[in-house]
């Protein structure tokens, strides 16, 4: 089977975005670390505990965010799977009104959509029969 059309451009492209945006929060977090350290009420300073609870709590959205760009590169992977099986095979709605051979698939952010022979585009998801 011939995968030349799938595109994986949005995957790669929000893997990205992913990676960019948690470092600029990481250097965010620092940054407002350092301010409160700097402009703290030196009669009451703030506990080492606290601090520590800060970046306890920043270490758990920086694993997310990770956990996050894994799991879309596992949804990315799921999807050339489905792309590649369908392709040359005939794909049915649950209703049966539209019907057609694959002729290529695109992997877009709702999910592979398989474009038909005659033209028509159909989005492979719960429902579809293929045979």
């Amino acid at each position: 089977m011939n995968v030349s059309s799938v595109s994986n451009t949005f995957t790669t492209q929000r893997t990205a975005a992913t990676d960019t945006s948690s470092t600029a929060s990481y250097d965010n977090f620092l940054k407002l670390l350092m301010a409160q350290m700097k402009n703290q009420d030196p009669t009451e300073p703030m506990k080492s505990t606290d601090y520590m609870a800060q970046l306890a709590t920043f270490s758990q959205v920086e694993q997310t965010v990770k956990s996050n760009s894994k799991l879309d590169a596992l949804l990315a992977s799921s999807a050339w799977s489905q792309a590649d099986s369908v392709i040359g095979r005939t794909v049915t709605t649950a209703d049966g009104k539209i019907s057609g051979e694959v002729s290529s698939v695109t992997i877009t952010s709702e999910g592979p959509v398989a474009k038909l022979k005659d033209g028509t585009q159909l989005l492979l998801g719960p429902g579809i029969i293929v045979s």
